[in-house]
């Protein structure tokens, strides 16, 4: 009796710690009950590569994953779609310009050094640009599409004179370890802090080092546009600056700094790519499906309920209870481990409560068996528990199994299918073993007037046998 106290104060904790969890960790919620953004990412040939083959297509999908991470979503999916396209979905994005910005972009970063004798052209051709840009914005807010096109096309000269003013140094942007964006000091602005591999440090030590004190800079190009300019102090003459570090200055907001991180971290796109459609999924459907979800839920839930108790009696009252504190720990772990709910999600955890019930329904057939052949109360459900222990234990293993390899060989909605599902059967596992047990054997050893009424268990007790 001392044991199953101790048990019933570790459910107790376990119980006040889920509800601790609900209270302060919402359950997150995927693309199809929150709403969010969906992209179609099409990748397109060029003359190298005239024809998309799986192995391009998935160097895209590689880069649009690694990007999609760097983000932040919650349980994003990017599966690709026929030969030639991408299929991203963005659960909570509300933003999805700034998804179609990081996702779309080529971010090829490269590092070069002003020629000699440009010096006094280069800010010439930078207020040339800097006013072009100006005009763009103006022209833009007054919806002339003939004027923006020629002003685009004089910022494409106007990005190529300034290319021309820089020589390559072999310093890319596939020598970048990382990328972060942090504030500027006093808090003007952002930058974005690079951190270069072994080679790139080196590349990087000797551009610093060749135009430490010339007046010249490095120039810092994304997509063959100047982004940054930076002069090397003449401190730097003898061994360049070290240690494998670089800033990108350029006045970035925030989001500007965050996006450019993340398509640099990214990796360049093997192949150029357009966003072929890009739209808004609302959270209207979701909401409605949840509803319908939960009613659905509860409804099945408390059919389940009755049918226990009736059916079962005293341990069906007792297994009643064992499932809701496995769904109360079910859905707490959901929220711990940050899980991504979605519809296919929640279907799983209905399942996995159907597996429960399964679960309570072996032990108890198995202690009426016991009861039928005059056992007493007591051995009848010790027994029941021990002899139906490995058909839950089997019919729980495989059905883990089978999710392993949902989750393993699946992608997107399957994913959160197994992964509620296989959770959910982890559970209801312990609070079958141990829940119920725990309950019942209380009541059989605490309340010692349950011992002569047999009849709360089953119907029409035999007399028990003496042994």
């Amino acid at each position: 009796m001392q044991r199953q106290r101790l048990i019933l104060a570790l459910i107790v904790v376990l119980v006040i710690a889920a509800i601790t969890v609900l209270v302060k960790i919402p359950i997150q919620l995927g693309l199809d009950l929150q709403g969010g953004a969906q992209l179609t990412i099409q990748v397109k040939p060029t003359a190298e590569i005239k024809k998309i083959t799986p192995t391009e297509l998935d160097a895209v999908k590689s880069v649009v994953e690694g990007r999609v991470n760097g983000l932040g979503v919650s349980e994003p999916v990017v599966q690709t779609v026929g030969s030639d396209q991408i299929l991203v979905q963005l659960p909570g994005v509300n933003d999805p310009q700034q998804a179609e910005r990081v996702l779309g972009g080529t971010a090829q970063l490269d590092f070069r050094k002003q020629k000699p004798g440009t010096e006094a052209q280069l800010p010439i051709e930078q207020q040339v640009k800097q006013e072009l840009l100006i005009k763009q914005e103006a022209l833009r807010e007054a919806k002339d599409e003939k004027a923006i096109a020629e002003n685009q096309a004089a910022l494409k000269r106007s990005n190529d004179a300034i290319l021309n003013l820089f020589e390559p140094t072999g310093l890319t942007g596939k020598n970048l370890k990382d990328s972060q964006p942090e504030p500027t000091q006093g808090n003007q602005g952002w930058n974005v802090a690079l951190r270069f591999d072994q080679i790139g440090g080196e590349k990087f030590a000797q551009l610093t080092k060749d135009l430490a004190g010339t007046g010249r800079t490095i120039g810092i190009f994304l997509d063959n546009a100047l982004i940054s300019s930076p002069t090397v102090g003449p401190e730097f003459a003898q061994t360049g600056i070290t240690g494998g570090g670089a800033v990108i200055t350029g006045r970035f907001t925030v989001q500007g700094a965050n996006e450019l991180a993340v398509q640099l971290r990214g990796g360049s796109l093997p192949v150029p790519v357009e966003i072929v459609e890009n739209r808004t999924v609302g959270a209207t459907l979701g909401r409605d499906s949840i509803q319908r979800s939960i009613y659905a839920g509860i409804g099945g839930l408390v059919l389940v309920l009755i049918f226990m108790a009736v059916y079962y009696r005293l341990p069906g009252v007792i297994a009643d209870v064992a499932l809701v504190i496995y769904a109360l720990l079910t859905v707490a772990a959901f929220s711990l481990l940050g899980v991504t709910l979605t519809l296919p999600g929640i279907a799983g955890f209905i399942l996995s409560i159907g597996m429960a019930v399964d679960a309570n329904v072996l032990i108890f057939e198995r202690t009426r068996e016991e009861l039928r052949s005059g056992k007493t109360l007591y051995r009848s459900v010790e027994s029941g528990f021990y002899r139906a222990f490995s058909s839950i234990l089997d019919g729980n293993v495989t059905t883990v199994i089978a999710c392993a390899a949902l989750f393993w060989l699946g992608s997107g909605l399957v994913k959160g299918f197994a992964l509620t599902l296989g959770l959910g059967v982890v559970v209801s596992m312990f609070t079958a073993l141990t829940c119920s047990r725990t309950f019942l054997l209380i009541m059989v050893l605490g309340f010692p007037g349950l011992r002569q009424k047999p009849e709360l268990f089953i119907p029409n007790p035999p007399a028990p046998v003496k042994s």
